[in-house]
């Protein structure tokens, strides 16, 4: 999914951390599961790209460590599970520090699993970095907001605002001029006037399936010569089909999707892909079905 080029150093990261929201908010969106299956379904989504996105010739698979499920955690300082994403962040950091990759693909996970990578290619470019962020959400919220999840902050730690002890732990931090949010269409009323008080560029859904035109023209606008791409798989319309926790219906078609990563690859060198929140439901559901019959021993 990304461009391998002799010489240079390609990561393929799975990191499947489910800890990004808290408790209520993922039994209210997927009531049909069990609370602790619906909880770290990311994980089990991680595994399934896995075999969907296979390692490629000249890549290198390295998986980051997540703990186990817990009913024990709770929120601090506006995240939930804090301490064990801040450590889990760390031991990500670690990998791409030892690694050193010139491109990441990354496979996870709720969406701060592109904070890492990011962050470690922001060092490594400065400013030929630009980042297009494909998701319904801006995740652009603060430990102060009414949300305690780490994984609707990921834009905020990449821009350098948020938790403290996170933006400490990252290489780099990224210009919000060369930061696009992609197919952005739901959001908290106290995560909007982030986005316009930062300044970050928006393009909706309705404007990206007419046509790629305007974030490319962003895109030449920054001068960036690279580009990170993150794709949320609920910027896909879920009236069309349901591939994230929350169900948000007027995004993206798939068709769009491919078409714009694919625009952005011929106007641009895309040095990482990741592809977060993938909550295979159908499949959980069976999974604790079967988890409930006794098979022949």
């Amino acid at each position: 999914m990304t461009n391998n080029i002799p010489g240079q150093r390609t990561l393929r990261l799975l990191w499947p951390q489910w800890q990004g929201a808290a408790p209520d908010v993922v039994g209210t969106l997927a009531p049909e599961l069990p609370l602790p299956t619906a909880q770290t379904g990311y994980s089990v989504g991680t595994r399934i790209l896995d075999v969907l996105v296979p390692e490629a010739a000249g890549q290198r698979t390295k998986v980051v460590p997540v703990a186990p499920y817990s009913p024990t955690l709770g929120a601090d300082r506006g995240v939930f599970a804090r301490e064990v994403v801040i450590d889990q962040l760390r031991s990500a950091l670690g990998i791409l520090r030892d690694a050193d990759p010139d491109r990441v693909t990354t496979l996870g996970g709720e969406c701060s699993v592109s904070v890492a990578p990011f962050s470690h290619l922001a060092a490594k470019y400065g400013a030929d970095l630009a980042v297009v962020w494909f998701d319904a959400h801006p995740d652009c919220t603060l430990p102060e907001s009414n949300y305690d999840g780490y994984h609707a902050m990921a834009i905020s730690h990449l821009i350098g605002h948020g938790d403290p002890d996170v933006l400490k732990a990252l290489p780099a931090t990224i210009h919000p001029s060369r930061v696009a949010l992609a197919g952005l269409h739901s959001w908290a009323e106290d995560e909007l006037p982030n986005v316009e008080a930062w300044g970050l560029t928006t393009f909706p859904p309705a404007e990206l399936n007419q046509g790629t035109d305007g974030l490319i023209a962003w895109l030449k606008s920054t001068g960036c010569s690279k580009v990170a791409i993150h794709l949320d798989v609920d910027v896909i319309d879920s009236s069309d089909v349901i591939f994230g926790l929350g169900m948000e219906p007027q995004g993206l078609s798939r068709d769009a999707v491919a078409k714009t990563i694919a625009a952005l690859h011929g106007e641009a060198d895309v040095v990482a892909l990741t592809v977060a929140e993938y909550l295979p439901r159908q499949v959980l559901a069976l999974q604790d079905l079967l988890g409930k019959i006794e098979f022949p021993s």
